[in-house]
């Protein structure tokens, strides 16, 4: 053997017991053990609170069916619930008792407290398989929050959806009391259901009409869409920005792209929404002026995949279909209750396009470098949800007789876990109804796992193989 060959040999076995020495080792460690099963056994967890839901919707004293066993509606409520979307084929406030509303409410805070903590768990063990500069970013993310902080987590995750659902129902009971319903049981009962569905981005309402009897009132609109943003922001945001210890300019990337991203999609949202609705006579054309106003802002916060509607939007125009298609498909910040691809992988994949537009070999985003693994991480999940939303569309095409439009609404609203429809979702054909679960499932548990999975499975090369430029365009 050459000498040249035997000194690349030992330097290759050399850097490669360095690197095993140095590289992370997620699985040597018992929380390591403990989350890269859970990236496996999420959907499988899921699936058995949807089961147990739809077996306790479906006791008689759930419902108010003729039918003694309504499997298709009670699975389809208990998906959504879950899944925290809340579309439904069945009129919640009639259909479901008070017990069975329970229930779903039930499932709503067990969904949204399960994804919540679930992804900003598997968030950090993402994080920490990038060393330690990696563990440095989580931890100045979370305020100090480690892998020895497991517990911790799960306490702060359950107290700040207990202050903010407390605030939000203490102010929607109130009202309800008030201006709406003497009964002071069922203005609280109505307070607390509305405050949860709201901070879990579900969009379940216990009215028939969702909040249209309410798109002019400010004590409700405005708490509910409160709700909404601050459960969509994500736990890494808000514990920064509860604790307020972290000044602007020492804002992380993540922290940057949810806030500014969030304002930048609600402000155009809202510009758009009132663009193509104000003076139409079948949405917000006989409204007063205020009654627009809060029409506008429940325009644009409730495709950011709360559920929520105060427009019917089967009279909205087809500008305003396709402005609540992009925000759905968006959706809100990542280890929130908020669905769709999410703000940071489709600010991501812009700041991508951008800085190849201008000829930079690297995307940066506030001074700082993105990874090209965080790149393709994010092009793998919306490239995914681009074609589930796609191959769902197909399918609800084939077995319904639905136009395009409506159906493509449909089924981006399935799978960004919204809950907004055209009104087409009671109509559709039980085939149509398991395509919808399954977009709802695969939105909402996929996403998570896909990209923990992905982040998980990156390994770095110690070869490079010869380039070639294949043409693009």
């Amino acid at each position: 053997m050459s000498p040249d060959r035997t000194n690349i040999r030992r330097l290759f076995s050399r850097v490669t017991r360095r690197e095993a020495r140095f590289s992370p080792q997620p699985a040597a460690n018992g929380l390591g053990r403990a989350l890269l099963h859970p990236v496996r056994l999420v959907p499988l967890a899921f699936l058995v609170v949807i089961v147990l839901g739809a077996e306790l919707l479906m006791l008689p004293i759930a419902h108010t069916s003729t039918q003694p066993e309504p499997f298709l509606p009670a699975l389809f409520t208990s998906v959504s619930a879950v899944c925290v979307t809340g579309l439904a084929t069945v009129d919640t406030a009639t259909f479901w008792t008070p017990l069975g509303q329970g229930v779903i409410l039930a499932l709503i805070q067990v969904g949204g407290f399960g994804i919540m903590t679930l992804a900003t768990l598997l968030a950090l063990l993402v994080r920490k398989t990038i060393g330690v500069r990696g563990q440095l970013v989580a931890q100045s993310e979370t305020h100090t929050l480690n892998f020895g902080d497991v517990r911790s987590v799960l306490f702060r995750v359950a107290r700040i959806m207990a202050l903010f659902e407390a605030a939000a129902a203490a102010v929607l009971t109130a009202r309800f009391w008030i201006a709406y319903d003497d009964n002071p049981a069922t203005a609280l009962w109505h307070g607390i259901f509305h405050a949860v569905s709201a901070f879990n981005n579900a969009g379940f309402a216990l009215y028939s009409d969702s909040l249209i009897g309410f798109a002019g009132d400010p004590w409700i609109i405005v708490p509910i869409c409160a709700a909404i943003i601050v459960g969509g922001l994500g736990f890494p945001v808000l514990i920064v920005l509860l604790q307020g210890g972290i000044r602007m300019k020492e804002w992380t990337v993540h922290l940057r792209l949810t806030i500014y991203g969030s304002l930048v999609l609600l402000t155009a949202g809202a510009v758009f929404f009132a663009a193509f609705e104000w003076n139409r006579d079948q949405t917000l054309g006989p409204m007063p002026l205020g009654g627009k106003l809060l029409a506008t802002l429940a325009g644009t916060v409730f495709p950011r995949t709360a559920g929520f509607n105060s427009i019917d939007y089967g009279a909205a125009s087809p500008e305003t279909v396709m402005v609540t298609n992009i925000l759905m498909f968006i959706g809100g910040g990542s280890a929130g209750t908020a669905g769709g691809i999410k703000i940071t992988t489709f600010l991501v994949l812009f700041f991508a396009i951008w800085n190849e537009v201008r000829g930079r070999d690297h995307v940066t985003i506030a001074h700082r470098s993105i990874s090209s693994s965080s790149q393709r991480q994010a092009l793998s999940v919306a490239l995914l949800g681009v074609a589930a939303v796609i191959t769902g569309t197909m399918l609800l095409l084939i077995v319904t007789d639905h136009p395009l439009d409506k159906v493509l609404f449909e089924a981006i609203s399935a799978f960004a876990t919204v809950g907004l429809s055209t009104g087409i979702t009671p109509d559709l054909p039980p085939s149509a109804q398991w395509v919808l679960m399954v977009l709802m499932f695969a939105g909402r548990i996929g996403t998570i796992t896909v990209a923990s999975a992905l982040a998980l499975s990156a390994r770095p090369r110690l070869y490079q193989l010869p380039e070639e430029r294949p043409v693009i365009g």
